[in-house]
């Protein structure tokens, strides 16, 4: 086929749903934070280290859907200068300016709760440090991540288009790769904040170059339904599940027994606990999703779409919301007012970001300075009606 000629593929909205169970697994984890520490002598520990733990599959499936959208759009097409600066030009305008103005307003934020003695030369000093780190705020060492990614994109675009058979190794390489940086960080290097850089989640990118390359290809054996049932692949769907289960549950135990009764493990089983579980799960995810999408549950399935669209709006404001609601800790001897409480920190970090990124998209010219490229509220297509066209979100 002629490179310059090349048809678009396949539109997947059903991507926008594994944003949402992504988001919702960030919130999960984001929420519980406190509860996990104060909730110890609750008989009903359990459910908050499970939420805690299980849900933490939130920033690795988002980073596993970025480089599945990335490949999936750009791999056919031609590697030219305007291909790579439009790129460029793009995360630019989305995700880096965003995340330069929710840095400032969270380093302001947290000056003025807790630092309004520093001196001006050190406040500026650790704000810098901070932007170019991603340590602004807790949780946007995740953007700093993508970015991070977004610049060994095109370098690994042009490798397994240069060396298809590459990327037929993607999955084995950036297993290789995460794990040696894991254990070499472990016993020689002893990188502070090793979570903040690009290598703690290679896997997850190479999981999605994989996958967005050669999606058609695989297409059979990741959409569960009655026209793809065959043995092998059944026996496939249940071991994906079954694993992905087990590893879950896994990485609940070991918190829950460190949590609650201080039960020491190598640091090493933690790592491997966490990218089984998420690692396998990001696979799970894409298949719910995409089973979601097929049944289009009225009510749920347009929702969770409109969710997974403004996501990453959500992700970003969320914490302050978190952050309000916890000035305002109930002081009650009633325990199901507390987990009331608690659950109420989850309806509020959703709640509340979801309202303002909604009002801000829609009465806020250039809204996307503040939360990125998102698209207004429209009308749930069924799946059988959704026209071809590229994959949104490049």
């Amino acid at each position: 086929m002629n490179k310059t000629n090349v048809l678009p593929r396949e539109r997947l909205p059903e991507l926008q749903l594994v944003r949402a169970f992504a988001i919702l697994g960030v919130l999960s984890v984001h929420s519980t934070s406190y509860a996990v520490s104060a909730m110890t002598e609750s008989k009903y520990f359990f459910i908050y280290n499970f939420m805690n733990i299980f849900m933490k599959y939130g920033t690795p499936t988002f980073i596993f859907l970025s480089s599945l959208v990335l490949f999936y759009n750009y791999y056919d097409r031609p590697t030219t200068k305007k291909l790579i600066g439009g790129f460029y030009k793009k995360r630019l305008l989305y995700i880096i300016i965003p995340y330069t103005l929710f840095s400032v307003f969270y380093f302001v934020l947290l000056h003025y709760l807790y630092y309004q003695g520093r001196p001006f030369g050190d406040t500026m000093e650790s704000f810098v440090q901070k932007l170019l780190t991603g340590k602004a705020y807790t949780h946007l060492y995740f953007v700093f991540i993508s970015i991070q990614f977004y610049v060994l994109f095109p370098l690994a675009l042009w490798l397994f288009k240069k060396l298809p058979s590459l990327a037929k190794w993607a999955i084995p390489i950036g297993l290789v790769i995460q794990w040696t940086f894991i254990l070499m960080n472990k016993y020689y290097w002893q990188v502070p904040n090793k979570g903040s850089w690009a290598l703690s989640y290679m896997a997850y990118f190479m999981l999605g170059a994989f996958i967005g390359i050669y999606y058609p290809k695989l297409k059979a054996w990741i959409v569960i339904s009655r026209a793809n049932v065959t043995p092998y692949r059944v026996t496939a769907w249940v071991m994906l599940w079954v694993m992905w289960a087990a590893a879950g549950l896994g990485h609940v135990y070991i918190y829950y027994n460190n949590r609650l009764h201080g039960t020491s493990y190598n640091s090493t089983l933690y790592e491997l606990m966490w990218n089984a579980h998420t690692y396998l799960g990001a696979l799970v995810l894409l298949q719910l999703a995409i089973l979601f999408y097929r049944i289009g549950v009225r009510g749920w399935t347009p929702a969770l779409e409109r969710l997974g669209a403004i996501s990453f709006g959500i992700y970003l404001i969320h914490p302050f919301f978190l952050l309000i609601y916890r000035e305002f800790p109930l002081a009650t001897g009633s325990s199901i007012i507390t987990h009331l409480w608690y659950a109420g920190g989850f309806a509020a970090a959703l709640g509340c970001s979801w309202i303002v990124v909604e009002l801000t998209v829609r009465y806020i010219p250039g809204s996307w300075v503040i939360f990125g490229n998102i698209p207004k509220s429209k009308k749930f297509v069924k799946p059988a009606d959704q026209p071809t066209a590229p994959l949104s979100g490049s």
